[in-house]
């Protein structure tokens, strides 16, 4: 038995406690603390169309006030029944909530060995292929550098010598 309720929340009183930066923030949170307070319930759950009206303007500009509609359930969990509501903006669709089906196998899900081997020797393919590339990125890098050394270092004593009698005639 699910009990619903419309509220218009007003928001600005609270964030405007709150720094510039987390004023949306504060608007949610003051809006789960508004609905435990009326709907007496232990957890609320925030609608996605909600929290994007929320942060519409950015994080720094939450709108004053709010209307909602609140469904409160009773949900079993873990032995124990938990009032959970759910909030969502008025004129949002209503989105039924699913119950845990069992998962069934389909065919498409099941591979074969022979499938399985496939795939791993393309994984295999794939990462050999990309040892390669960074290799050669590696190889490419130390061939610059060591060019780059032999540019910026002196001559050895031979081009010297080889310079001067090339230069003198002798």
């Amino acid at each position: 038995m699910a009990e619903e309720r419309i509220y218009t929340i007003p928001l600005r009183r609270e964030f405007l406690k709150a720094p510039n930066y987390k004023r949306s923030k504060k608007a949610i949170s003051s809006i789960r603390a508004f609905l435990i307070r009326h709907m007496k319930a232990e957890e609320v759950k925030i609608g996605k169309y909600l929290n994007l009206e929320i942060f519409k303007n950015g994080r720094k500009n939450p709108p004053g006030k709010i209307k909602v509609r609140a469904i409160k359930d009773r949900v079993k969990v873990k032995d124990k029944d938990v009032d959970i509501v759910r909030v969502e903006l008025i004129d949002a669709p209503v989105e039924k909530i699913k119950e845990v089906e069992k998962k069934e196998i389909k065919k498409e899900e099941v591979k074969l060995p022979e499938e399985e081997k496939k795939e791993e020797f393309k994984i295999e393919e794939q990462e050999r292929e990309k040892k390669e590339v960074l290799e050669h990125a590696k190889l490419i890098k130390k061939e610059r550098k060591t060019k780059s050394f032999m540019d910026k270092t002196k001559p050895t004593q031979e081009q010297k010598i080889s310079g001067i009698i090339g230069s003198t005639g002798k």
